[in-house]
């Protein structure tokens, strides 16, 4: 009614209202077919745009349309795994940098160059996976490693092919060579054995020189309640042991306790892991192990710096293994690991130096490359988007614009009606960005006034918004794309002020006593 072109003389509002009053139209047409309306209801604007709809039998049910929605998603779904390969890779370096803190400056001080610490590359390890599916339930993966340490090394590839043979489990065989060890044969199956149960078999036929090894590890695992694990694994032939192991993993927290007893390493073990709740996803950990071979602590952390990367560190204290720093930075798919071996004694300055230079390190980097790499980064996302949606922002900006003058005569209306009984009467409205935190006092403000489209959806003293971005209602439009926004509320009910501000997507109900501005105030 509000946009009816009849009820526009001005023959600018005229043809404004014409342009409002089709799209109200379209959306008239969808939500009138029942057809449509279901494919709309259950998947919205993208289940509209959506090829292959043309095709489908009308007068469907809802529940049909469901399905047909779910078999072209399926079809979609086959032709993009026929392009996935999902590729995983480790690169890991070894340094020796023992030089450091444990040098036998009597012996070389002779030796050209000795008054430099020496620092060694000892070994090296690169592996690589990619996945090939076959059909909806059958997967070829290709693997591969390479592996040196002090000039002697080798390598080997793998083929494996798995077949997901229900809901419930699947299986997989694998072949594979290398140059220091002869072929190998093994099947891999795994079971789901209630639905808090599952069980893993994988045995190995390695062939060498010196005969057929056979191996067998199964590990039954169950769900203990809902954050916690049990685990229990048998392993025979090659590195014969039995382990156990509790895993508890909540929100905040990352807890094990396990105990192996084999040959030639029993141990026991626990380690915890404490997850900040913030936006780089920081955490922290520690573990203890002891057995035969010694005992070695270690503590470290881990912190996400860009949407795909997340940077660690862990100092590893042992006896007799001595003091390591271990930096690991995963990349989406990509492990790039480095163990830096620093002394094979217990001497305090190399845990000093492994604790604190990694985090000088982090936070000069952090405060320096990183942050203004990521804000740089942020800005140039926020201007393509802004480009690509330019000409569609403007179109709503028109139309909005457009609805504001038509709002005026129904607007008015309403105020005088609300006025006429002390109803609730919009004073101001802004949507859009605001800045109130002192450190972003030098972002931009980005609002617009709504006060007009708000006043027009008050009815019987009463305006209710549901969660949705606010961005869609009648005469608003989004004035900073890709950024966060709030919607902020000065109004009058009764004769007392009130003010509200509600993020974008909240749900927001007015007039309400805790809005009320405290006249003391």
């Amino acid at each position: 009614m509000l946009y009816h072109p009849d009820k526009h003389r001005d023959p600018e509002l005229k043809t404004q209202a014409e342009r409002l009053f089709n799209l109200v139209h379209q959306a008239y047409e969808v939500l009138s077919d029942p057809q449509t309306r279901a494919i709309y209801d259950i998947y919205g604007r993208r289940g509209l745009e959506m090829e292959g709809w043309e095709v489908v039998e009308r007068k469907r049910t809802a529940a049909e349309i469901r399905e047909e929605f779910e078999r072209l998603q399926r079809e979609r779904e086959e032709r993009r795994l026929q392009q996935r390969t999902n590729p995983k890779g480790t690169i890991s370096v070894g340094i020796d940098a023992t030089d450091l803190f444990d040098r036998y400056d009597e012996e070389y001080e002779d030796v050209p160059g000795s008054s430099f610490p020496q620092i060694e590359i000892n070994k090296m390890h690169i592996s690589q996976s990619i996945e090939a599916p076959l059909t909806s339930t059958d997967t070829a993966i290709l693997s591969g490693n390479l592996s040196t340490q002090n000039g002697n090394g080798g390598g080997s590839i793998n083929l494996a092919l798995r077949r997901v043979t229900s809901a419930k489990g699947w299986g997989e065989l694998e072949f594979g060579a290398g140059d220091l060890h002869g072929p190998l044969f093994g099947l891999k199956i795994f079971r789901n054995l209630t639905p808090r149960c599952f069980i893993t078999t994988n045995c190995a036929l390695q062939f060498s020189s010196r005969g057929v090894r056979p191996g067998l590890t199964t590990v039954l695992a169950r769900n203990l309640d809902k954050n916690t694990m049990g685990y229990l694994q048998w392993r025979w032939g090659i590195q014969s042991a039995m382990n156990t192991s509790i895993v508890r993993d909540t929100k905040t927290s990352h807890f094990t306790v396990a105990m192996q007893l084999g040959i030639p390493h029993s141990f026991m073990m626990v380690s915890y892991q404490h997850k900040f709740q913030d936006e780089d996803q920081t955490r922290v950990k520690g573990s203890l192990k002891a057995g035969f071979f010694g005992t070695i602590v270690e503590y470290g952390a881990e912190r996400k710096i860009s949407r795909h990367s997340v940077l660690g560190a862990t100092v590893s204290v042992g006896v007799p293994q001595g003091v390591s720093l271990k930096i690991k930075l995963n990349r989406a798919s990509q492990t790039y690991f480095f163990p830096v071996h620093l002394t094979d004694q217990l001497l305090p300055s190399a845990v000093f130096y492994a604790t604190v230079g990694p985090l000088v390190v982090y936070f000069a980097m952090h405060r320096l490359v990183i942050k203004p790499y990521l804000r740089a980064q942020k800005e140039r996302e926020l201007e393509k988007q802004r480009e690509s949606t330019a000409s569609d922002i403007l179109q709503k900006k028109q139309e909005a614009e457009a609805a504001v003058r038509l709002m005026q005569e129904s607007v008015r209306r309403i105020i005088e009606a609300e006025e006429a009984k002390m109803g609730l009467i919009v004073v101001n409205a802004w949507y859009g960005k605001f800045v109130n935190d002192n450190s972003r006092k030098n972002e931009k403000v980005k609002v617009i006034d709504v006060t007009v489209p708000l006043q027009c959806l008050v009815k019987d003293s009463k305006l209710i918004l549901t969660e949705a971005s606010k961005a869609g209602l009648p005469g608003f439009y989004d004035p900073c794309v890709g950024e966060e926004k709030s919607l902020k509320v000065l109004y009058q009910f009764r004769g007392v002020l009130h003010q509200v501000m509600s993020a974008d997507n909240e749900a927001l109900r007015i007039p309400k006593q805790s809005h009320r501005i405290d006249a003391d105030g």
